[in-house]
């Protein structure tokens, strides 16, 4: 038997196959789905809520519509819905009382608003046009790009993508500057007869729309989880104490990654816990320079050497308080070096280097030559252990 061939189209979550007989089947999968919600008030029931579901186009473009056709739906559904001009095809990825909790994630009352409607569920014929005009878009997006730069527009169409009954097109695209594409949306209306539509979009945007696998090794937050982008500087790293070099902080969008967020209040509100430390301190054996805080454990290193990383010594917060309040009193304590201090142990780890990509094989090394070393220990022991005994004279 033939193995079914299967399409996966992660940009709408969905699968495609195609059955001996020529019909075409589609299918919800939750698993490569772009801005998946978890439906944590399954089996919740809300009367507000049971007309209203949330449908899923291509990417991250979602939208909330209300079932006026009278038929049972529920999530994975293929449905047609109403569009500005036509009709389109969308997937129900929320139904039941989640769908109140997402509209007041956005600030929507839905008393208030007017949604649009599902006429139907999709037919055969309705997903035979929807794939027709789905395998036209990598095509319309190369020849777009080409048309955009013979006219000299300084921008970047990014994704195009078709409406379910083929008649409209969305072209999102980048650009720095203010883009007069009146003439261009013509050419497009001549060149591939259809409805255009552009809509402008930002490079975290893009990245979120292609979608990718970060350096953490987890899909990128801005096509899994996040809807609003709010603005990232590069306080939010000097508080962390991160390395503030670009190629580390920079995402795949080549703007700061929006991860550096998450951990900066938490990173912010141990800060005050810290004392100011402007000047050295004074001491009666010299002045300590602050070299690093670490924050998490509440320790202050200083040394004696400005801008030094060796025989560093660190102070609780606590220690670091009362010789400045020493110091504005006008007294030196002795020293901040500890009768212990020898003994201890220094655990600041220092970054430089770290990049290096030898940096592993010496400890490699040492581990083979300590593998040998034992091996050639044991087999020494059992050559001992079976040397015959040495013959005893009776004399």
């Amino acid at each position: 038997m033939e193995e079914k061939k299967l399409i996966y189209d992660c940009s709408r979550g969905c699968i495609t196959e195609r059955t001996d007989q020529g019909e075409l089947l589609c299918q919800y999968s939750p698993g490569c789905c772009k801005l998946k919600n978890f439906n944590w008030l399954n089996g919740i029931n809300d009367t507000r809520m049971a007309t209203l579901y949330e449908v899923r186009f291509k990417n991250t473009r979602k939208a909330v519509y209300e079932n006026t056709s009278g038929q049972l739906l529920k999530t994975g559904d293929l449905v047609v819905v109403e569009a500005t001009t036509g009709h389109d095809v969308g997937i129900i990825t929320l139904e039941g009382a989640i769908v109140g909790r997402q509209l007041l994630r956005h600030n929507i009352n839905p008393e208030e608003k007017e949604f649009r409607k599902i006429y139907r569920k999709a037919r055969p014929l309705d997903l035979e046009r929807w794939q027709e005009a789905i395998a036209k878009e990598h095509h319309t997006m190369i020849r777009s790009r080409v048309i955009a730069s013979e006219m000299g527009l300084d921008m970047k169409i990014g994704d195009v993508e078709y409406q379910g009954d083929g008649t409209k097109a969305i072209f999102y695209y980048i650009a720095d500057e203010r883009v007069d594409f009146r003439q261009l949306i013509k050419v497009f209306a001549e060149e591939f007869k259809i409805r255009i539509e552009m809509k402008q979009i930002g490079a975290r945007q893009e990245a979120g729309l292609i979608g990718g696998i970060g350096v953490c090794g987890r899909e990128l937050c801005c096509s899994k989880f996040i809807n609003n982008f709010q603005s990232i500087s590069t306080q939010a790293a000097r508080c962390q104490d991160l390395s503030l070099n670009p190629q580390k902080l920079a995402g795949q969008c080549s703007k700061l990654k929006c991860c550096i967020n998450y951990e900066a209040p938490i990173y912010i509100d141990a800060h005050r816990r810290f004392p100011i430390v402007n000047a050295p301190l004074e001491l009666q054996d010299g002045q300590a320079f602050l070299i690093k805080t670490d924050i998490l454990k509440g320790v202050m290193w200083f040394s004696y050497q400005e801008g030094s990383l060796s025989n560093m010594i660190p102070l609780t917060i606590q220690e670091v308080k009362q010789i400045l309040t020493d110091n504005k009193a006008g007294k030196k304590p002795a020293t901040i070096i500890k009768s212990e201090q020898e003994d201890r142990s220094n655990d600041f780890v220092s970054s430089i280097g770290e990049d290096n990509i030898n940096r592993f094989d010496e400890k490699k090394k040492n581990k083979n030559k300590k593998k040998k070393k034992k091996n050639s220990n044991n087999k020494n022991q059992e050559k001992g252990q079976q040397r015959p005994p040495k013959p005893q004279n009776n004399e």
